[in-house]
């Protein structure tokens, strides 16, 4: 474990230190009192302790706007209500001029999480996000000035798109988390926690058995009519008895597909690596896909060596012959999860099979168990009654 730099926090000490890397020295005299110094030249004094089993830290203030000696004189204060298990707030002064600004801690962001960490299509959405909304409001504040004030109006100003406006909080939100594990904002003060969302999107919609026959029947007439490719039949296919998501299918390559033991091992799916298991009849899709010499995909595109990017025009013509114009490709999905429920597999499995990293996410389909519980028991109670009635 690195050793903590430790000094005696006066004003002629604090005025000497410069760093090239954010760094926290701590003081000799109070444990717990300390002063994180920024490569940016910023200074802000903190305080540590251990309280309900866990460590924590708040901000004091910002040094220039309160002395070591009124800093030392709070951190003692905070370090005894946080012992005693009592709330510790910064005041509004202290708040608007401590710690690094939005942009400086959006510049790591980018470089330490969202390039390393990040799908690319997520990482793109927060960049937009970023550039667009959230650096325009907020880069010049500190990131410690931020409150649910602020964050309200801004996603007010987004009203007419709502799911972008909701996007924009979550990526807020995600970044005051992360400068708080890095110690750049303080802890359990994210103003973005429990915040209330627009509605957004249409209702989910379930196929029902007789449209999943209908609309398999209308793929296999249109794919024999030329009036779709087959790789994009395949695609449809392949998303009806999988469950997986569109890109799942359309970015599956030839190596990730098991047939002798029945599954796909995604080696990059959304929520990292996932083994999904194959029925007979996505076995017998695969199965009956030809495969080109030196291209690796199980659904290529028009050019060689490249996946089909999406099958969204496919997709339009077959479900307008099929009648069911209200159906996104993605509910494809949502019906795998309905049906599997309709035959008693529960959530957590469901989880699974989906590829679920929450439990929160498989949790949107308990208003289907409960459909189901309900229509179960009326079935029992309807066998039970015909034995008591004759």
């Amino acid at each position: 474990m690195a050793k903590l730099k430790q000094m005696t926090i006066s004003r002629r000490t604090v005025a000497g230190l410069s760093v090239e890397k954010d760094t926290v020295f701590w003081d000799r005299e109070l444990p717990g009192f300390g002063i994180r110094v920024y490569v940016t030249g910023g200074k802000v004094y903190v305080a540590q302790t251990r309280a309900g089993g866990r460590s924590r830290r708040v901000t004091i203030g910002r040094h220039g706007v309160i002395t070591p000696e009124e800093a030392r004189r709070r951190a003692a204060l905070a370090i005894s209500r946080l012992k005693s298990g009592q709330s510790v707030t910064v005041t509004a002064a202290d708040s608007e001029t401590g710690g690094p600004t939005v942009a400086e801690v959006a510049r790591r962001y980018l470089a330490e999480h969202v390039e390393v960490r990040l799908k690319p299509n997520t990482a793109k959405n927060v960049r937009t996000d970023l550039k667009k909304h959230i650096l325009p409001a907020f880069g010049k504040l500190p990131v410690s000035s931020l409150d649910r004030e602020r964050v309200v109006a801004l996603h007010a100003s987004l009203y007419r798109t709502p799911a972008a406006a909701n996007r924009v909080v979550d990526t807020l939100s995600a970044l005051i988390s992360t400068a708080a594990a890095w110690g750049m904002a303080p802890e359990g003060s994210n103003p973005c926690s429990g915040f209330e969302k627009y509605r957004t999107g249409k209702p989910e919609r379930f196929l029902t058995e007789a449209e999943f026959t209908r609309l398999g029947r209308t793929v296999t007439e249109m794919e024999a009519g030329g009036d779709i490719q087959p790789g994009a039949a395949a695609a449809i296919r392949l998303l009806m008895l999988t469950g997986c998501r569109c890109n799942e299918i359309l970015r599956l390559r030839w190596d990730e597909v098991d047939l002798e033991r029945n599954e796909l091992r995604l080696s990059d799916s959304k929520t990292g690596q996932r083994t999904v298991p194959l029925s007979p009849a996505a076995a017998r899709v695969l199965s009956a896909r030809p495969r080109i010499h030196g291209d690796p995909w199980v659904i290529p595109g028009r050019w060689n060596g490249r996946p089909l990017r999406n099958v969204d025009r496919s997709w339009c013509k077959v479900r307008k012959r099929a009648g069911l114009e209200d159906v996104r490709l993605h509910d494809l999905r949502h019906s795998f999860a309905s049906r599997a429920l309709a035959l008693g597999e529960s959530l957590p499995m469901i989880g699974k099979l989906l590829g679920h990293a929450r439990v929160q996410t498989t949790a949107r389909y308990a208003h289907l168990a409960e459909r189901s519980v309900h229509e179960s028991a009326a079935r029992v109670a309807a066998a039970i009654g015909a034995d008591l009635l004759g």
